[in-house]
């Protein structure tokens, strides 16, 4: 299969960036399952921008530097910052229907935001914004999609003994097409890396099956720098019930006055911190964490019943009509909540073109590391980061010549053959994201850090030695690259000593004086090992 461009994964990030291409280059879209199966179809808040007078562009930044410890690019979150307007007027462009207010834009709040500056389409943007791209991408003739075809490994120059001196540089990579059951070669002068975060490294998580790791684990074994893995967010009021998993309560229904409340009614978020519910997620998250432990609860209570049942219905229609099909009226009641890996804020390393230290390599979204969320997400940043890095990847590979990549092997299956059971896979996936979520959650402390550490050796050996031996499965290329992103969130989090954000430590309860990224290479893994 040659492409002038191939993109892995098919969010707000990958579409965006077929779009702009495909005037110029011809351009495909892999995604491993359907290409509606990934987090941008989920993310119900909004989209963060300037758009209201008496806001500016230095206030976004601020907000953004304080929810993120004060560790983000700042070159980073202001290219974000202004170019964000654009992006919405582009997706308006495209007929993305925005909800509106006498004929404006409706802008609401979320927290850590000293400001009205979130554009949605009532509490199911992603979806809404979604839809909109795929219609223009199904009608783009220049796009291919390959649904149900998973990354196995990024192709590089280094690995098939080319490079003899000169920087490595990716050609293209290998896919499993789990309708043939057979792994394609994908040759391309250019690959980006949009497949998102790693939320299913956790037991509980937000995020949906397709978040695996794919991207940074396959950048990671290609040479590429990670950076800040150990930042994860905890999406705070993740639904509890028994029935239904991965289904968020959007920020913006405390946004819009919902209260947090212990068992018996009390509000305790104002003894935490005083912005109460709108603090940031990091904050909310570990005051609902402490609630729980204190008071062995299995869950606390998102209270917005005391506004206007239409009210309700027009901000949240979606989260109105699931909790009401589970028995839960939320015009009414509370509804019971508890905190989820939701959000990876690090990621593959990448500058303000999105290019990754491979050349032919860029990342984008979730699955890169920009500098722009620093030690904690703002609510509402991560799909205008997705648009405005992928104009800039767009833009960067406009600009670059097209050489014809050199000829690259088939995958080679000679020495391997089919599993004679695959209990090990389960059994593997069950025991990392248990092990990931008691030692390596909201709270950690250095021995928890070290038993996961010695866990994760453990599987690693286990899982590489059956990838080597048997026939890939996706299970088995998820698996492999879930142990590999623990690893390094394990690793960069034994790396900070101190607590900042997303990311604290009992044994180092303090912040220091000055942040810092931290920046994880090959070597130094090696020399450390």
């Amino acid at each position: 299969m040659d492409f002038d461009v191939v993109i892995v994964g098919s969010g707000l990030a990958g579409l965006s960036a077929a779009l702009h291409l495909a005037p110029s280059h011809r351009v495909a879209v892999l995604t491993k399952r359907g290409i509606t199966d990934g987090s941008s179809e989920r993310a119900q808040g909004g989209i963060a921008a300037v758009m209201a007078e008496g806001d500016t562009f230095q206030s976004h930044v601020d907000d953004t530097v304080v929810a993120g410890a004060g560790l983000n690019d700042l070159a980073a979150t202001r290219f974000v910052v202004e170019h964000a307007p654009e992006s919405i007027a582009w997706l308006r462009q495209l007929g993305v229907p925005f909800s509106l207010e006498d004929g404006q834009l409706h802008l609401t709040r979320e927290g850590g935001h000293s400001a009205r500056r979130i554009v949605h389409v009532t509490d199911a943007t992603g979806a809404a914004v979604q839809q909109t791209l795929i219609e223009h991408v199904r009608r783009t003739p220049n796009i291919t999609v390959f649904e149900g075809h998973t990354l196995v490994d990024l192709i590089t120059s280094r690995k098939l003994g080319m490079s003899s001196g000169t920087p490595s540089a990716c050609l293209g990579l290998y896919a499993l097409d789990e309708a043939k059951d057979q792994v394609i070669t994908f040759r391309a002068p250019q690959t980006i890396l949009a497949t998102g975060g790693a939320g299913k490294v956790y037991l509980y998580t937000t995020n949906p099956d397709t978040a695996t790791g794919d991207g940074i684990a396959a950048a990671w074994r290609a040479g590429c720098r990670v950076t800040n893995m150990e930042f994860i967010q905890f999406h705070p009021t993740c639904l509890y019930h028994p029935n239904v998993k991965s289904f968020l309560i959007s920020e913006a229904v405390r946004g819009e006055g919902g209260r947090l409340l212990l068992p018996d009614g009390t509000r305790f978020m104002p003894r935490h911190d005083e912005r109460g519910e709108l603090a940031p997620r990091d904050v909310v998250a570990r005051a609902i964490d402490f609630e729980m432990k204190k008071g062995g609860l299995d869950c606390v209570y998102l209270d917005i019943s005391h506004q206007p049942e239409a009210f309700i219905k027009e901000h949240f229609p979606t989260i109105h009509a699931r909790c009401l099909e589970l028995g839960i009226d939320i015009t009414k009641q509370p509804i019971p909540v508890v905190p989820a890996a939701h959000y990876t804020c690090g990621g593959i390393h990448t500058d303000l073109a999105g290019r990754t230290d491979l050349a032919g390599l860029h990342a984008i979204g979730e699955a890169a590391y920009t500098g722009l969320h620093g030690a904690n997400r703002l609510a509402s940043n991560s799909l205008v980061e997705c648009m405005v890095f992928a104009r800039a990847a767009a833009h960067d590979i406009r600009a670059t010549p097209l050489p014809t990549p050199p000829a690259v092997p088939a995958w080679d299956v000679s020495r391997v053959t089919d599993p004679d059971e695959c209990v090990v896979i389960s059994h593997n996936w069950d025991e990392l994201r248990r092990s990931m979520w008691d030692y390596v959650g909201i709270v950690r402390t250095n021995k928890r850090l070290e038993r996961a550490a010695h866990r994760i050796r453990l599987l690693q050996e286990e899982i590489q030695e059956f990838y080597a031996n048997f026939h890939v499965t996706r299970d088995l290329l998820e698996l492999r690259n879930l142990v590999t992103v623990a690893d390094l969130i394990v690793k960069s989090a034994q790396a900070r000593h101190e607590s900042r954000g997303l990311h604290f430590s009992r044994d180092y309860p303090d912040m220091l004086p000055n942040a810092v990224p931290t920046i994880l290479t090959q070597e130094q893994v090696l020399s450390r090992a």
